[in-house]
């Protein structure tokens, strides 16, 4: 069991790993009670080590983690790649790279789309995952063995997949296959959250113009809104209170404190004058300028 929570410890670990041909990759990260997500623990593994990083661990600085995450040199493998993605690009601004993904790979070869991690490691590294500890609170210290134990196991065994896969692709002929995954994941927008697209989340049914409007302005704001003061987009609003404020066009405060669950003190507050303001935006636009859904 290695647990790194100092920033000599992370930098002599990551020196090595500077001449591998690979390295597996993952992260525990928390996300219920604010819009980014929370590293809380990386887990990597070299041909031959491997440690999970406490980022929480006072003091610590991953910059050495951050270079290697980045060196062109060193092949990143995940599972299942895009969250974990998408906490590195959020710290670096910036895709880590060159990657693999074995899920897609796994897909590629006949393992099943989106095969879970526990059920390629038994099936092609003969190993059984504890599940116990995937639905811990990662940010509580200390660390338990048992947590530890697991979060090393989501990459150890990662190298003996990785390593298969490769094998099967290489004799099939299908590495090709993946590169459409691969590109989406590359892609820096994959992990942007554009507000003026949130609208496309939702999905109102016989939604007008006009709706879709006020739809697309009261979802941005709530998207922009939710990024800034960092809480999760749901906990400000709800799909449904956007898709009934959408529909109803409220015409002032009054009528926007109707919405069901949504409250008086949110209605009169700043929140209410905002989305008011969104709904006379969405109301005021000419009608050449109105969103149409896309049909599908």
């Amino acid at each position: 069991m290695k647990l790194i929570t100092t920033t000599e410890e992370l930098a002599a670990f990551c020196k090595p790993l500077a001449d591998a041909e690979f390295v597996t990759v993952d992260t525990e990260f928390m996300r219920e009670r604010t819009y980014w997500p929370k590293l809380c623990l990386a887990q990597v593994a070299g041909p031959e080590d491997a440690a999970a990083i406490d980022a929480l661990a006072e003091g610590i600085d991953l910059a050495p983690l951050d270079e290697l995450m980045c060196n062109p040199k060193v092949l990143k493998v995940f599972h299942a790649a895009r969250q974990d993605l998408e906490i590195f690009y959020l710290r670096l601004n910036k895709v880590p790279g060159p990657l693999f993904d074995t899920q897609v790979a796994a897909m590629v070869c006949g393992h099943g789309e989106a095969a879970s991690y526990e059920s390629l490691a038994t099936r092609l590294a003969k190993a059984k995952i504890d599940k116990s500890s995937r639905f811990t609170d990662w940010s509580r210290r200390p660390l338990s063995e048992r947590q530890i134990t697991y979060a090393l196991s989501d990459v150890t065994h990662l190298r003996v997949v990785y390593e298969k896969l490769k094998r099967q692709l290489d004799k099939t002929g299908r590495f090709s296959w993946i590169a459409e995954e691969m590109a989406v994941l590359n892609d820096p927008g994959t992990y942007r959250a554009d507000p003026e697209q949130a609208w496309r989340r939702l999905k109102p049914r016989g939604a007008s113009p006009r709706l879709l409007a006020i739809l697309k302005e009261v979802a941005a704001w709530r998207e922009r809104t939710a990024q800034r003061i960092d809480i999760p987009r749901q906990r400000l609003l709800r799909d449904e209170q956007l898709l009934e404020i959408a529909s109803h066009a409220p015409k002032s405060i009054e009528e926007l404190a109707m919405t069901r669950g949504l409250g008086r003190g949110f209605a009169e507050g700043w929140q209410g004058r905002e989305l008011m303001e969104a709904v006379e935006r969405a109301r005021a636009l000419p009608e050449a300028e109105l969103p149409v859904r896309e049909k599908a």
